[in-house]
C-alpha cells in the first residue's frame, strides 16, 4: 500500500523545492487542491525568552498581515483548534470565534472576516525539531474540503522534512545590514528618502544605496515589494 504522500517522491523533492519560490508554488497548489483561498506557513522560534512567529511563506495580502499582527498570527498557529497530522481538523469560524476557546476577540474575528478569512484551519506540521504550522483559510465557511485538507497536511510534513535547511533559513535569516534594515523601516513608516537621511545622519544618496541593496537581496522589483518581504519575514 502506498503512503498518502507518495506523489511527492524523495528523488524529486530536491529539484521541486529548491528555493522559496518553489515553496510558494507548492503551497499555492495545495491551497487550490483543498478549496482554500489563502495559506500561511508559520515558524515559531524561541528568541530572547519569548516565542516569535516568523512567516516563512504566505499569499495573504500585505495589509491583512499588517492589520492582524504577529501576535494574533502566533495565537492562531498555536491555538486550541490546531491539530497534529491524522486528527480531523476543526475550523476557527469568524462568526463564532469569540466563543471558541478565547482564541480571538470579537473585534479580531470581525477583522478576519472582512479580510477574507471567514474560516481558518490551523495545522501542526511534524518537521524534525522545527515548530511549523500551516494556516489555510477561505472567505466562505464550508468552502475547504476537510478530507483533502488532512491529506494536504501529510503532504506538507513529507515535503518539508526533505528541506529542513531551506525552512530554517527562511524562518531565521536576516540578510540585511543594520543600516539597510533601518532605511527600509523608516520608508515603511512613510518617510521620504530625504527624511530618512536626516534621521540617520547620512546623505540621500547613501539612503538610496542602502535601499537598493535591500531590494537586490530580497530579489524584489521595487521598494514596496522589499518592504512587504521584510515585514512578512519579521525583519522589520
Amino acid at each position: 500500500m502506498s503512503s498518502p504522500a507518495a506523489p511527492l517522491q524523495s528523488d524529486t523533492l530536491g529539484s521541486r523545492l529548491a528555493s522559496r519560490g518553489d515553496l510558494t508554488s507548492f503551497f499555492m497548489e495545495l491551497t487550490a487542491e483543498i478549496g482554500a483561498d489563502s495559506y500561511m506557513l508559520v515558524a515559531i522560534v524561541h528568541d530572547q525568552d519569548r516565542n516569535d512567529a516568523r512567516i516563512v511563506s504566505s499569499n495573504w495580502i500585505f495589509d491583512a498581515i499588517e492589520l492582524i499582527g504577529k501576535r494574533l498570527i502566533a495565537g492562531l498557529a498555536q491555538g486550541a483548534l490546531t491539530v497534529a497530522p491524522g486528527i480531523r481538523p476543526r475550523p476557527l469560524v469568524a462568526a463564532e470565534a469569540p466563543d471558541v476557546g478565547g482564541l480571538v476577540s470579537g473585534e479580531e474575528a470581525r477583522l478576519l472576516d472582512v479580510l477574507g478569512h471567514a474560516e481558518i484551519y490551523s495545522l501542526r506540521l511534524n518537521v524534525g525539531r522545527q515548530r511549523l504550522f500551516a494556516l489555510f483559510s477561505a472567505a466562505t465557511t464550508g468552502q475547504i474540503d476537510q478530507p483533502a485538507l488532512m491529506k494536504a497536511q501529510l503532504k506538507c510534513c513529507y515535503a518539508l522534512s526533505h528541506i529542513p535547511q531551506l525552512i530554517a533559513a527562511a524562518a531565521m535569516q536576516d540578510p540585511l545590514s543594520d543600516r539597510e534594515r533601518e532605511c527600509l523601516f523608516w520608508v515603511s513608516e512613510g518617510k521620504t528618502t530625504d527624511e530618512v537621511a536626516v534621521i540617520l545622519g547620512v546623505s540621500s544618496n547613501t539612503v538610496n544605496s542602502y535601499i537598493t541593496h535591500a531590494i537586490q537581496k530580497f530579489a524584489a522589483s521595487n521598494r514596496a515589494m522589499a518592504i512587504a518581504t521584510a515585514i512578512r519575514s519579521g525583519i522589520i
